[in-house]
């Protein structure tokens, strides 16, 4: 009987803290859009074709980052004791082919954006995602900093 309930406990727990994961991540891109939204001053009709396209572009970047990128470098921390000159030369390929990927992307946002809004709300999105970047980045900076203080 201990098992079985030890067993649920840990499943629940395991369910919660990973919906809490998902939760962060769904406020974290809420406040994004939020940041964006006041930055650029959308207007109804810019913002019903902009967020389309900014939201495939994320969503393009994020399968990038979190797929391509992630699991060359998992390979390479896995196989770095091992690696012979060539393997190493196709992880620094498959690398450059990935960055390249994401400058396309970023290229394709700004020319999809051009006929959508002016070319100064786009330099502005740029600034907004850098602003909203830095914040985040210095709040769980500072949140690390405060656990490491309490210990």
């Amino acid at each position: 009987m201990k098992k079985i309930i030890t067993t649920l406990l840990l499943l629940t727990l395991s369910l919660t803290a990973f919906s809490q994961g998902k939760e962060r991540k769904e406020r974290i891109r809420a406040l994004k859009t939020a940041h964006i939204t006041e930055k650029l001053d959308l207007s109804e009709k810019e913002a019903q074709k902009f967020w389309p396209i900014y939201n495939a572009y994320n969503e393009n970047m994020k399968t990038l980052k979190h797929v391509k990128v992630r699991k060359i470098r998992q390979e390479i921390k896995q196989n770095i004791n091992t690696l012979t000159n060539q393997k190493a030369q196709e992880f620094l390929n498959q690398l450059s082919e990935a960055e390249n990927s994401m400058h396309n992307e970023r290229l394709k946002l700004v020319n999809d954006l051009k006929g959508v809004i002016s070319p100064k709300k786009i330099l502005l999105l740029k600034i907004a995602e850098e602003e909203f970047n830095r914040k985040l980045f210095e709040q769980i900076r500072s949140r690390h900093q405060g656990g490491k203080k309490r210990n």
